[in-house]
């Protein structure tokens, strides 16, 4: 903007220059000024006096100052990114209008990563808020138009994440203070959204509970209970390590809700639907609004409306799976 404001005030100074020194009329000046600045070398409008040929001079080398800038300026807009991150804004702008039922996360360090990596592999539609420079590099380049540049903590920038439109925001900024303010904001924005937010201690876990947050999660101390586990329950851990992905055998856990499920197979119960049998998937437990999650039900309990599955398979098993009993796009 800067340049184009050089540019417009070279030519103000151009014509006026004209019509003091030269007693030219506008239309005679302006096309002087023109084919001064485009230096195509037209014919003057008539002879210059000699207060004009130095106001002249002086004009076309203060102009090839104006010009370099103005390429330089140019250069940067078209090589340096410049250009790239206005388009990204205005494409960013016209995406977030529309996105619905999003996840935010807030932040991208270790936690952060964790989540977004988890996010991507589920498919869902998220978006990154992030203000540190050097973190920004990491972020891999099919994620750099989910990024969103600036501070958290503020209305703006949740605003133009969409907050209100979100279904879930994870804050994982390392200041228990910030994560704090960012479950009191984003409650006060969109009372319906899922907080999930990472605490360094149990009082500021409190701290966040109160904000609003759903759920709290101390990394700290989970590392520490998961280490010490290892040696007081091996098995156990072995077992989570196989649930969570993190170890050489691909089992997964997924979810399973009644309105996934075809028409067919809803309101059946689980001996009639025998997953085990027909695609190696295993239930381990089902959840609805009304009851607590309930471990390896019963092979007479029915899929009613409201309840959620939650099976164990391995990749091909669970392919199997949504490909035999799940609504297409599931």
């Amino acid at each position: 903007m800067l340049a184009v404001g050089f540019s417009l005030m070279s030519i103000v100074t151009g014509i006026s220059g004209y019509m003091l020194i030269e007693n030219y009329r506008f239309t005679e000046a302006l096309y002087m000024t023109v084919i001064t600045l485009s230096t195509v070398g037209f014919t003057e409008v008539k002879q210059l006096s000699e207060n004009g040929r130095v106001f002249t001079s002086l004009y076309i080398l203060s102009n090839l100052v104006i010009f370099a800038y103005l390429i330089s300026t140019l250069t940067t807009y078209i090589f340096e990114g410049e250009l790239n991150k206005i388009l990204k804004s205005f494409m960013q702008g016209r995406e977030f209008k529309n996105v619905r039922n999003h996840i935010i996360v807030c932040g991208f360090g270790r936690n952060g990563i964790k989540a977004v990596s988890e996010l991507v592999n589920s498919k869902e539609r998220l978006f990154i808020i992030e203000r540190n420079e050097s973190t920004l590099e990491t972020i891999p380049d099919s994620l750099k138009y989910n990024v969103i540049v600036g501070d958290a903590t503020t209305d703006e920038i949740l605003n133009s994440a969409g907050i209100q439109r979100a279904r879930a925001i994870i804050t994982t900024l390392p200041n228990d203070a910030d994560n704090v303010f960012i479950s009191l904001t984003a409650r006060e924005l969109n009372p319906n959204i899922k907080i999930i937010a990472r605490a360094s201690d149990e009082k500021s876990g409190q701290k966040l509970r109160r904000a609003g947050a759903n759920h709290v999660v101390m990394p700290d101390a989970l590392g520490g209970l998961h280490m010490a586990q290892i040696i007081t329950k091996p098995y156990v851990i072995e077992l989570l390590n196989v649930l969570n992905n993190v170890s050489e055998n691909e089992y997964i856990l997924e979810e399973i809700t009644y309105g996934d499920l075809r028409s067919e197979f809803r309101n059946k119960s689980l001996r009639e639907l025998d997953f085990r049998n027909k695609t190696g998937v295993s239930v381990l437990g089902i959840k609805d609004h009304e009851a607590a999650l309930r471990f390896t039900p019963g092979a007479g309990t029915v899929i009613q409306e409201g309840i959620v599955l939650i099976v164990l398979g391995n990749r091909e098993s669970i392919q199997r799976m949504k490909k035999q009993f799940l609504m297409k796009g599931a």
